[in-house]
């Protein structure tokens, strides 16, 4: 993947995190200028292996305005933010407070400096629950979160439109459907602890760090009755992130594009896949549903695959759960040697 560089630095917010520590990882490889920001909450200095780390939070306008300006900031990536759909219900203003109005702060520090270009980490949680859960979702899709969590996303990308059509900077906003897997090379994976996504608890079922998997529902309208997602692999999700950089860099207009595969995977097909390569079953549990899980959540993909040229490269379910469970076993591992080294 090329690039005209532009001699300028990238700021990562929440580059230490699971997404932005693989984003990281390929703009370094690339040969790109980084500033990473984040605040280590749910980070790890560890998986930051290009570029500068600032211990900080998006929030801090001072601290923002300094990095932007000490490293000649031209284009931000902004991963940051709080994503647990269940705690955003509980705790709703935790989120607007540091996923939509650390955002807006974020913005203000963007158009003062004159930055070019804004990457926006989104998620197809903004599109609710579709009214037809058999079509992929398209990003003329009607908007209509059902969390805070996803108005707290949708919020963001109003004000990123708003700003954009307010002055000269471009911005590309991603929707994330279903990220999943590790780093292929093994280097970094997703370290989050008390995690959420399926693929990522189901490896650890697999590996020891958990007793068994929930699944919550197994009556939905769908081949097997489980619900149905659509896994991106997250080398994959990085590596939009650089097409669309590259096209901002080119002279693209704003968008907003979904990140998926445009394909789906049901609970039952994704635990038969780490059984499989596990070796051995792992231990299930079945609850009833939850409410506000849709049946199916796929992408529609034709724009991202048009508009960024971006083609992926792990688009299979049992390449995604081979690597979460390389990265499971390499966490085991260390683990291991840390308390014997206690």
């Amino acid at each position: 993947m090329s690039s005209v560089k532009t001699g300028k630095s990238i700021l990562v917010t929440g580059g230490a995190g699971y997404i932005g520590s693989h984003v990281v990882k390929l703009l370094g490889e690339r040969g790109e200028r980084i500033v990473v920001l984040d605040d280590l909450s749910t980070g790890n200095k560890e998986a930051v292996l290009f570029g500068t780390l600032v211990e900080g939070n998006t929030a801090d306008t001072e601290l923002v305005n300094k990095v932007i300006a000490e490293h000649e900031v031209d284009t931000v990536m902004h991963f940051a933010a709080h994503t647990i759909v269940p705690e955003s219900v509980t705790d709703p203003l935790k989120y607007y407070r540091n996923n939509t109005a650390a955002t807006r702060n974020l913005l203000e520090c963007c158009q003062n400096a004159g930055i070019a270009n804004f990457i926006f980490s989104s998620t197809a949680a903004t599109y609710g629950i579709p009214e037809d859960a058999s079509k992929p979702c398209g990003e003329d899709l009607p908007t209509a979160p059902i969390n805070p969590y996803g108005m707290s996303k949708l919020m963001s990308e109003h004000m990123l439109k708003d700003l954009s059509a307010a002055c000269d900077m471009k911005h590309v906003i991603l929707r994330y459907f279903n990220v999943a897997g590790c780093d292929p090379d093994g280097k970094i994976g997703q370290s989050t602890k008390n995690a959420t996504l399926l693929i990522k608890v189901a490896s650890e079922v697999a590996v020891g760090k958990r007793d068994a998997l929930y699944v919550f529902g197994t009556d939905y309208p769908t081949e097997d009755g489980t619900g149905v997602r659509d896994y991106i692999h997250v080398t994959d999700l990085a590596s939009a992130h650089l097409s669309a950089l590259d096209y901002l860099r080119g002279g693209g207009d704003s968008t907003l594009v979904n990140c998926g595969y445009g394909q789906g995977y049901s609970v039952k097909q994704v635990i038969d896949s780490v059984s499989k390569i596990n070796g051995s079953p792992i231990n299930v549990i079945e609850e009833p549903r939850r409410a506000g899980d849709p049946p199916a959540l796929i992408a529609a993909v034709g724009k991202i695959r048009e508009t960024l040229d971006w083609t992926p490269q792990y688009n299979e379910l049992d390449v995604i759960v081979k690597t979460s469970l390389a990265w499971e076993k390499t966490l085991l591992e260390r683990s291991k040697k840390d308390n014997k080294a206690a």
